[in-house]
């Protein structure tokens, strides 16, 4: 027998007007306390001491300053105000940074505060999303452990796209859980502009969502199968249509009318798309900060831990996210089965969309082996926190299934997170002991005692002792400025000390290691990267005192935080009539750009990608923005030198920065600077 659902006819409901909407919400607020409580939440661990963050990530910063100077920039994302070559990213976020810069000045509050509002937007979605089929009880935990993740504190402080990322993603499934109350197709239609417009932001990050969406509308199906399969069709359509909108008029807009679109070797946004930003990602891609491993190996390893199962649970990515991973794994298996998948069961619609984003973005973030840093993981966090809130709901319940299940469901979280608290030993092996005490105690209850008060106040108990550390460490977030390139929750050491700096705070250009990581024995150490305090990377050349060779890689201009202090190259080239620099990293370059004067006549134009290694540019590219007048003068100096060179085998810059000290005039008195004005056709014979 088939299964229906009755929905109400489209033209039986009346279309709320505007005021009639406001008045709506304020309602809501008013007979919901707990919504504006968790937006106060938010809103202090988001935007409190927001401004000691500075520039947060150099690199997007830089590329604010300069597409919020030009319209043609800013259009065609470019990360220097030459308009020479964009950022390794669709500009969507940035859009949002460069269009507060351009209404309220240029400043770290302009830039930082656009994501930290989207953090308290966010946390409002998770709760609804949840409180919708599971209750205001639900939706409030979800809300909380939300606002309480550590990674999605530090993402929301940050100006990194990930907070866009997430926001689109989650608002993906809202309108999705929210489509399947009544069929309409413009729910659907709603979250396929969105994960559009979340391709917009990270490429193919943004897809991670689409199966448990896809699968959650096909399985439902509120207005039988035939019309989901015709609802999917359209809003793919459509996903296509917003997610190709901006990379479509990139390709068809002539090479030397735009910028050269870093992270490629071709020049081609295909590239970006599948390589760089998508497969590549995935699948041991080097590149990006530190370049390849040995052996072939992607920096997923160093930065993320080793790739498996457990991973979330390691020692780099635990105490962002694994916390409550288990309670979210027994609480989605508890749904399910409650469920039991039915189509006219609503938590059969939602499970599948919550859980197969969720599950989707976990395999992909356990198993990625090129390039994975991991403040990724704040794309899995809106999903962990929903479905913990929904299996808390479950738990309340007096039913059979939840007396049942709530041992296995509890030893599941509990086993997790002590798993997390030893990897990490953070000083929280106290806990280990009190969450055994409380999980069984608990068990106890939920299994013996029907009643409601005793089964809310066993579980309330039970995430109290496993929101401590995750608290923690989100409210020590706040303690310290956010990693300029690897921002993450928690005390100081688990990021890099802030701009510019090492683990534990240490300063200087460079910066280091994520969590006080160093490379494996035998790497050279990662382009612009300096040892940790006190320390030395292993199998890096030093001087007898422990300090590394000036450069060699690691601790040359490089591509890691900071970066070389351009200052007395500029005055050369100002008092030498000026004109645009080129040098190799972008990231390097971004301090420079940030700090150069409105009256400059120096811009700075970094022409190998990020770190120097994705954006293999050609000589002769380089003698056509030679001819326009792009660009005069290249310091040539920064190549990533034997033993830098990623593990793929692209080399970045070395190449062209090679024809540059073959065709060009070397400049006295500045070590690798050249003068390429009227050398333009020696650099093309060099190709």
């Amino acid at each position: 027998m088939t299964e229906t659902i009755t929905t109400t006819p489209a033209h039986l409901t009346t279309r709320p007007e505007a005021p009639a909407l406001l008045g709506k919400a304020l309602k809501a607020l008013r007979s919901r306390p707990e919504i504006p409580l968790l937006i106060l939440l938010a809103a202090v661990l988001n935007i409190w001491a927001l401004d000691q963050n500075g520039w947060a990530n150099e690199y997007y910063s830089a590329a604010v300053r300069s597409m919020s100077g030009s319209w043609h920039n800013f259009f065609y994302g470019s990360f220097d105000a030459a308009g020479v070559m964009t950022f390794d990213k669709p500009p969507l976020a940035i859009w949002v940074q460069a269009l507060s810069v351009r209404a309220f000045g240029f400043s770290s509050w302009a830039i930082l505060l656009p994501q930290a509002l989207m953090g308290v937007v966010s946390t409002v979605l998770v709760y609804d999303l949840t409180r919708r089929v599971f209750g205001r009880i639900s939706g409030t935990v979800a809300g909380l452990v939300f606002a309480l993740t550590p990674i999605t504190v530090a993402i929301f402080r940050h100006n990194n796209p990930d907070a866009l990322l997430l926001l689109l993603s989650l608002a993906a499934v809202w309108f999705v859980v929210r489509g399947l109350e009544d069929g309409r197709t413009r729910w659907l239609v709603f979250a396929a502009v969105c994960v559009g417009l979340g391709f917009e932001t990270k490429m193919g990050a943004a897809l991670l969502v689409l199966p448990g969406l896809a699968l959650a509308w096909f399985w439902v199906a509120p207005a039988g199968r035939g019309r989901a399969i015709v609802q999917l069709l359209i809003a793919g359509a459509v996903m296509f249509a917003v997610a190709l909108a901006w990379p479509l008029l990139m390709a068809l807009t002539p090479a030397d009318n735009r910028p050269w679109i870093s992270g490629t070797s071709d020049n081609s946004i295909w590239s970006l798309i599948t390589g760089y930003n998508g497969l590549g990602r995935l699948d041991g891609q080097a590149g990006g900060p530190g370049g390849g491993m040995p052996g072939g190996g992607g920096m997923g390893s160093v930065f993320g831990g080793s790739t498996g199962p457990l991973r979330l649970l390691g020692a780099s990515l635990g105490g962002q996210i694994g916390w409550l991973l288990g309670f979210a794994a027994g609480g989605g298996i508890l749904v399910a089965l409650s469920s039991r998948l039915r189509r006219i069961d609503p938590r059969t619609g939602w499970i599948i969309a919550v859980g197969g984003a969720l599950a989707t973005a976990g395999v992909a973030f356990s198993f990625a082996s090129g390039i994975f840093h991991p403040y990724y993981v704040s794309l899995l966090a809106p999903f962990v926190a929903a479905i913990i809130g929904a299996g808390f709901g479950e738990l309340l319940k007096k039913d059979r299934l939840a007396r049942y299940a709530a041992a296995p469901v509890l030893a599941l979280a509990g086993v997790a997170e002590i798993i997390v608290i030893d990897n990490l030993d953070a000083g929280y092996g106290w806990l280990v002991p009190v969450l055994g005490v409380v999980m069984v105690a608990a068990a106890v209850v939920l299994i013996y005692r029907p009643g409601r008060r005793w089964r809310l106040a066993a579980l309330g108990a039970v995430l109290v002792a496993m929101m401590v550390p995750s608290a923690a460490w989100s409210v020590q977030t706040l303690g310290h400025p956010a990693s300029a390139t690897f921002p993450a929750g928690g005390p100081d050491s688990q990021g890099m000390g802030g701009p510019g700096g090492g683990p534990g705070g240490q300063s200087g250009p460079g910066g280091g290691m994520p969590g006080g990581m160093t490379p494996p024995a035998g790497m050279t150490p990662p382009v612009g990267m300096t040892p940790p305090a006190g320390g030395s990377f292993p199998g890096a050349p030093s001087t007898g005192d422990g300090t590394q060779v000036p450069g060699v890689p690691g601790t040359a201009i490089g591509g890691m935080p900071g970066g070389a202090d351009l200052t007395s190259v500029i005055a050369t080239i100002e008092e030498n009539g000026g004109g645009n620099l080129a040098v190799t990293s972008q990231q390097s370059a971004g301090s420079s750009i940030l700090s150069q004067a409105e009256t400059s006549e120096v811009e700075i134009v970094a022409i190998g990608g990020f770190s120097g290694r994705e954006s293999e540019v050609s000589a002769d590219w380089l003698a056509g923005r030679v001819a326009a007048g792009e660009i005069r003068w290249v310091l040539a100096g920064e190549q990533a030198g034997p033993g830098g060179s990623p593990a793929d085998g692209r080399t970045g810059s070395d190449s062209v920065m090679s024809a540059v000290e073959s065709a060009c005039t070397p400049v006295s008195g500045e070590d690798d600077l050249y003068d390429c004005a009227g050398d333009a056709g020696a650099l093309r014979a060099t190709s």
